[in-house]
């Protein structure tokens, strides 16, 4: 009677032991800047972030562990993003994620020193694409170096080959998010032959009059643009006042609808952006996040951010990540670690979020997965793709990373 009881109750334990386990959730930690610079974007990404956990977890969750998104501010304060970390590693999150290149880069170290994961994609440390210095960072998708690299390609195929003689400005707020491309846009020109000019400007950007009036003294043929939210606007304005064409702009991946809106759909006509992810309503993802969540009255956030190729970027990123824990879980079964969570991210192999993104390969060298970009054009009513998904000059990219990666090896020692 005592077997069979000591028995049944052990049995029982294994039960709830496996139920518990099967219970505990998978956590990702966002610690974004919901209250001053870049909520412009940060909403539309938690909102994508929050709606697609929901529809997995309607299924079950990841290999039957649900998700659980957790947003906080930071304010894009480093001092703020540090103390959202150390507080949410207390709880045991193992995953975070900044979207501030400031943030980010205060931050890393100390989750390289913990040996936790940091998602930094599309923004960041161009060089954490250095799978093995950066071993615990993951900046998938392309970089800021890699877009600007890929910007310079395009300007290459429009000359039929040569940028011999070709004059390229780039104006940029002045400070780490703005500086990041400059390393690679030096080395470019130096190995490619065109004209660099630079056009700092100081944050936050409303006054742009003295900057675009030395831009139309230079005329370049080209002008590169790593403005954000209303500095596109300002700067539109600008141009239109000194007469130089929208044909001739080519602006960082955070240039979307609403940005379209202020200009004038009309006035905006001809301004290309490098692009990441696809925009639009018609992928599957978004069409079931339309009827099983906003149809429904269960969506976490506004309807109308949807139509705002942020809320797509929110999804492609999550969508990697999402995939990555479910390799994870897979290959390493529960519990997770971040060891598990590393190698599971680093097995992802032509990854496209099913046509969301360019497809993605990582590796334990490589933590970027291709950096491949298009180039888009608004013709006056709808983003217009004018490139196929291309990542030029790859080994200009990677001299700049190897370069930029030991110094921080020497210096993090």
């Amino acid at each position: 009677m005592n077997r069979q009881w000591f028995s049944t109750l052990a049995g029982a334990v294994l039960l709830l032991g496996a139920q518990s386990a099967l219970a505990q959730p998978v956590k990702f930690a966002l610690c974004y800047d919901l209250s001053k610079a870049y909520t412009f974007v940060t909403p539309q990404i938690v909102q994508a972030a929050k709606d697609y956990a929901d529809i997995l977890n309607a299924k079950g969750g990841i290999e039957g562990h649900k998700i659980e998104i957790i947003a906080q501010d930071h304010g894009n304060e480093p001092q703020r993003g540090i103390e959202c970390y150390e507080k949410l590693k207390r709880e045991g999150v193992m995953m975070f994620d900044f979207l501030s290149t400031p943030v980010s880069r205060a931050v890393l170290p100390r989750i390289m020193a913990d040996g936790n994961i940091l998602l930094q994609s599309f923004v960041g440390r161009g060089d954490a694409i250095d799978g093995e210095v950066f071993k615990w960072v993951f900046p998938i998708g392309p970089t800021y170096w890699g877009q600007v690299a890929n910007d310079i390609q395009y300007i290459k195929n429009y000359h039929k080959g040569s940028l011999k003689g070709v004059k390229v400005g780039f104006i940029y707020p002045d400070y780490a998010f703005g500086q990041e491309p400059i390393p690679v846009l030096k080395t470019l020109a130096a190995t490619e032959g065109f004209e660099l000019q630079l056009y700092p400007n100081p944050l936050p950007g409303k006054d742009q009059a003295a900057v675009w009036t030395q831009i139309r003294r230079a005329n370049p043929d080209w002008i590169i643009t790593w403005n954000l939210s209303a500095m596109h606007v300002v700067a539109a304005k600008e141009m239109k006042r000194n007469g130089i064409p929208m044909d001739k702009l080519i602006s960082v991946n955070w240039f979307n609808e609403v940005d379209i809106n202020n200009i004038g759909a009309a006035e905006a006509k001809g301004m290309k952006r490098g692009t990441n992810v696809v925009g639009g309503n018609d992928h599957p993802l978004k069409q079931q996040i339309l009827k099983d969540l906003y149809g429904k009255n269960k969506g976490n956030g506004d309807r109308k951010n949807l139509d705002d190729i942020y809320y797509n970027t929110g999804l492609a990123m999550y969508s990697v990540m999402f995939e990555g824990v479910r390799l994870a879980i897979k290959q390493g079964k529960w519990p997770l670690t971040p060891t598990k969570i590393k190698a599971g991210l680093e097995s992802l192999r032509n990854f496209d979020a099913n046509g969301l993104i360019a497809p993605v390969t990582v590796t334990a060298k490589d933590h970027g997965g291709g950096g491949k970009t298009r180039i888009d054009m608004w013709d006056g009513t709808r983003w217009v793709p004018q490139s196929d998904w291309i990542a030029a000059f790859g080994d200009v990219v990677d001299k700049v990373v190897k370069e930029q990666s030991a110094e921080f090896a020497k210096t993090s020692k």
